[in-house]
Formats: structure tokens, C-alpha cells, sequence
């Protein structure tokens, strides 16, 4: 071929080679390429070809695993975590996310997803975050991510920690803006010593059964919000209500916040009785300068203040008149003993008897003390001719419980007494 020649042995003999539908120039005495022309604009053979199989080495992430290790990038430099835990909640969206559980769902669930291997992360590192901050964060339903949670722990295969509820308390008063430099003087507050009373108040409020089957967050909140009270009980501050509170401190307010508050003052009230040298009755509205002596005093009033709630049923039962002249015992031994002889009790009763056992006792768990109603499933036999048989726990159900006994008995005497009357 005339014009060119080879670089290599500096011959001319150079011929055009067609490879592949591809024109190179090729030199004959040494095999050298001289120059390759382009590509053929009709593929060998008449078919497509894909870039992903013909010359790609690697597969490009896909765009929302990309936006997912960037929302997981963000949530760890808003948090301040160090930077083993950002490469582990990295290492373990990027495991988690072409599962085939998490590898269909909406865009929602892989940023959620996100949240659950930093707090999976977290927790591995005792760094103590809650699960409602994360969802805050995320802006987000716990509960929603509570499951999203479950199923990344079950596909990581990772054994998260129980975390610390102390460092959990510190850093959920991290979040509130109540130092000086945010707040004016009579509303700030040493955080250090916020957190001591809030510990106290959780513990206390763990020994009266408050804390069994509740969510944590709105519970941490009501004893804050107490705490913030207690610590300097201002009028400003008795004045201030929660939702002020949790807008000045800047978070949210729980829904349920509120109802833990109220039971938080009542059980601090039924202990501020207790005290023998307060001389007027504790009420929610005046027990807040008495939470320090209920912390520092918290199991002799405790010890206390049930020997008097047993004291004063163990009087009210000798007042009452008993059909048939067992006076020994309690009214709260009765109704435990006639709960446990009754045969046959269906949920609804069962729960009417817990309620009644919950009135017999200070602390109560709050499924006793406020039960939650059953709604009752009509039965769907149709098929009911009277012929069936009857079993013994069935024939036990139509017979008196001796509750009913006593009543029946105290109600035909009063008949009596009024015919005798008559």
C-alpha cells in the first residue's frame, strides 16, 4: 500500500486486513498494525450487541443504590458519628440492599433501610442513639421502621447490642436546646444535671410499673419535661406546658408524652403522701418542689406508702359487711382467690377481672390498671340442634361462681327484710 510504512522493520509491504468488520493496515514481513481503521457501522452477524456484554469489566451502580449510600452518608455527618461506624452503615446498606427483600420495594423502605443500618451500626459501637431519633430524622414512623429494622438484622445476620437506657437518656438530652445560650435564664438548665434527675424519674417510674409495654421516647419526654419542672419549680416553669416545653427545647411532642405525664404525677403524689414531714395533701398541682425528696427517699416512701394502701383496704374490708362472716381476709385475697376459682371465663371477663384486681393494688401494670376493651366475635354456628354434647369445663360455666353465691344470698335476705317490713 503506497504512503505507508511499517515503524517496526521500516517495510513497505503494508496490505489492508478486515477483521470483525474492522479495517486494519497490516505490515506482511512482521505482522505489526500499522493503522486500524474504525469500527463497522453494521455489527458482525446482524445483531445487537449490548455494552454490558460485549466489553463492560464492571456493572455501574444503579441510581438509587447510589442516592441510598448518600442519604446513609448524610444521616452519619448529621449524627457526628466517627468513621468506622459511617464504613459499617455503608458496608451494610450496600449488603442489605440487593437482597431480594429489599430489592423491590418502594423508594420510601431503601431510606429507611438506610436509617436501620446506622442504628445497626450504632449499636455495635455503643453509641447511643434511639431508634426515634433515627426515625426523626428520616422523617418517619417508628413503628414502620421498627420492622424494617427486624428484617436488616435478619439479613445482615448481625447480633445488635442491647443498648444502655443511662446513654440512651444522655443522648436524648442532647437533642433539647435548654443551655444557656439558647434558652434565657430562668428557662435554661445544666444538662448534667437534667439527665441525673431524669434517670432517677425513669428508674422510679420502672419500679411502679409505668415503664412495662411502653414505647420509650414519649416516656423519656414526660420525664424530662418533669425533670426541666422539678429542678427549678418557677412559676414560669409550673406554668409552662409540654407542648411549650418541647417547642422551646426544639423537638417534637409525642402524642402519647402527655398521658405518661399524667401518670408520672400521680404516682409521685402517691409517694409525696408518704412524706412525714409534709403536712398538707400532694397534689399533681403542688408535688413538683417535692420530687426531690422523692428521689432522694424514693424506696422507704415506696415501702410506706403501701403498707398504708394495705392498712387502709384492710379497714375498709372490716367495715363492710360480709354475707357469710369471712372477715379474714382482704378484699384484694378475695378477688384473687375468686378470680382463680372461676371456671370458663371468656377474654372480656377475663380482662373485667384484671381491672378489678388492678383497683386492689397502688402500682398496678397499665394493662390492669387500664384494660384495653374486646370486642366480641359473634359466633358463626348455624348448626346448633341441642344434641350435641356438653363438656365439663361447659357445664362448670353455668354454675355460680362464689361471688355470685354471696350476692344472691345478700339479695334474698334484703328481700326478706323488706317483706318483713311490708
Amino acid at each position: 500500500m503506497s504512503g505507508l510504512k511499517c515503524p517496526q522493520c521500516g517495510s513497505v509491504d503494508v496490505v489492508e486486513d478486515d477483521l470483525y468488520g474492522q479495517s486494519q493496515s497490516v505490515c506482511v514481513d512482521c505482522g505489526s498494525v500499522v493503522r486500524e481503521g474504525s469500527l463497522a457501522p453494521d455489527p458482525v452477524g446482524g445483531t445487537d450487541v449490548s455494552y454490558s456484554f460485549s466489553t463492560q469489566k464492571s456493572k455501574r451502580p444503579c441510581p438509587n443504590l447510589i442516592k441510598g449510600l448518600q442519604r446513609a452518608r448524610s444521616l452519619c455527618r448529621v449524627l457526628r458519628v466517627n468513621s468506622d461506624i459511617e464504613t459499617l452503615t455503608l458496608s451494610y446498606f450496600e449488603r442489605a440492599y440487593v437482597h431480594e427483600r429489599f430489592l423491590c420495594v418502594s423508594l420510601e423502605k431503601k431510606e429507611v433501610l438506610a436509617g436501620c443500618c446506622l442504628l445497626a451500626s450504632c449499636r455495635t459501637h455503643g453509641w447511643p442513639v434511639t431508634m426515634a431519633t433515627v426515625a426523626f430524622l428520616l422523617e418517619t414512623d417508628a413503628a414502620a421502621m421498627g420492622s424494617v429494622y427486624q428484617d436488616a438484622l435478619r439479613i445482615l445476620n448481625v447480633q445488635v447490642p442491647a443498648a444502655n437506657i443511662c446513654d440512651i437518656i444522655e443522648a436524648h438530652c442532647q437533642q433539647y436546646r435548654l443551655s444557656p445560650e439558647h434558652v434565657p435564664s430562668e428557662l435554661a438548665v445544666d444538662l448534667r444535671a437534667l439527665t441525673r434527675r431524669t434517670v432517677a424519674l425513669v428508674e422510679l417510674a420502672a419500679e411502679s410499673w409505668i415503664v412495662t409495654g411502653r414505647r420509650p421516647a414519649p416516656l423519656l419526654t414526660a420525664a424530662m419535661y418533669l425533670s426541666w419542672q422539678s429542678l427549678h419549680p418557677s412559676p414560669l416553669r409550673l406554668k409552662t406546658g409540654l407542648g411549650k416545653f418541647c417547642q422551646i427545647g426544639g423537638v417534637p411532642k409525642s402524642k402519647y408524652a402527655l398521658m405518661r405525664v399524667t401518670e408520672l404525677r400521680e404516682m409521685l403524689c402517691k409517694l409525696g403522701n408518704a412524706i412525714p414531714w409534709e403536712k398538707q395533701e400532694v397534689t399533681p398541682d403542688n408535688v413538683m418542689p417535692q420530687v426531690e425528696d422523692i428521689l432522694d427517699h424514693r424506696f422507704a416512701l415506696m415501702r410506706k406508702a403501701l403498707r398504708s394502701f394495705e392498712e387502709s383496704l384492710q379497714t375498709e374490708a372490716e367495715k363492710a359487711p360480709d354475707p357469710e362472716g369471712d372477715q379474714r381476709d382482704s378484699p384484694l385475697e378475695r378477688e384473687v382467690r375468686d378470680t382463680a376459682e372461676d371456671p370458663g371465663l371468656s377474654p372480656s371477663e377475663r380482662s373485667e377481672a384484671g381491672a378489678d384486681w388492678g383497683k386492689g393494688v397502688l402500682f398496678a401494670p397499665p394493662c390492669v390498671g387500664r384494660p384495653r376493651k374486646r370486642k366480641r366475635t359473634p359466633s358463626s354456628r348455624t348448626d346448633v340442634t341441642g344434641d350435641e354434647d356438653i363438656s365439663d369445663s361447659e357445664i362448670d360455666s353455668y354454675i355460680r361462681t362464689p361471688r355470685e353465691v354471696r350476692d344472691f344470698v345478700a339479695a334474698q335476705k334484703l328481700i326478706s327484710t323488706e317483706k318483713d317490713n311490708v
